[in-house]
């Protein structure tokens, strides 16, 4: 759009759309097939995956990463700053050599949901889910859905999005696609060979 700030030496990949008023920053790489919202912000250097979706108005501070398959929902904000301040201890104001930026990580397939804030250094895990409005604090693992502040794992979710149901024995399916995963010590990880005997 000819309203977005789109910085000359970003990379838009193919049949991506920036929207009105959006700001991408110097150096952001961003992939193919992304969609970039009205007022979103992407910070310089910022590097997104293909198939992305930055809802209006969210900012992606520098120097976060999204892998490919990632939603940030409207005004969702990911961080950069852990001790943030305006001012030095002398009173001088803070300029980028003050202060070391440390991004937010979103892994293949994550979500966050409006308003939702990740503050930095935090890794959010492959397909896992951020409640609409949480904080998170600490890393999310694969396939977690959390919520609340500070966000707390309450379910798992598999890659459609769904609230998985148990199966038994440490197991869990999918509603909608039928995949299935276990669970061992609080990690969940997707069968790559689905288990005939729940489908039947």
């Amino acid at each position: 759009m000819a309203s977005a700030d789109v910085d000359p030496t970003a990379v838009i990949g193919d049949g991506t759309s920036v929207w009105h008023l959006a700001q991408v920053r110097d150096g952001a790489q961003i992939g193919q097939g992304c969609v970039i919202g009205r007022g979103a912000y992407i910070g310089s250097g910022v590097q997104m995956g293909d198939h992305c979706k930055v809802q209006n108005y969210a900012l992606v501070y520098e120097p976060a990463v999204l892998e490919p398959g990632v939603f940030v929902g409207p005004a969702a904000v990911l961080t950069n700053d852990t001790y943030p301040r305006a001012v030095n201890p002398d009173g001088s104001l803070k300029s980028a050599h003050d202060w070391e930026a440390v991004g937010v990580t979103l892994r293949e397939g994550a979500s966050v949901g409006a308003r939702a804030v990740c503050v930095a250094p935090v890794t959010v895990g492959r397909w896992a889910t951020v409640a609409a409005g949480s904080v998170v604090t600490r890393d999310v693992p694969d396939f977690a859905l959390v919520a609340g502040v500070p966000a707390r794992r309450i379910r798992w979710v598999g890659r459609a999005g769904v609230p998985l149901q148990e199966a038994g024995e440490g197991r869990w399916q999918c509603p909608t696609t039928g995949e299935l995963y276990d669970e061992t010590d609080g990690v969940l990880t997707m069968r790559a060979v689905q288990d005939e005997e729940l489908d039947a």
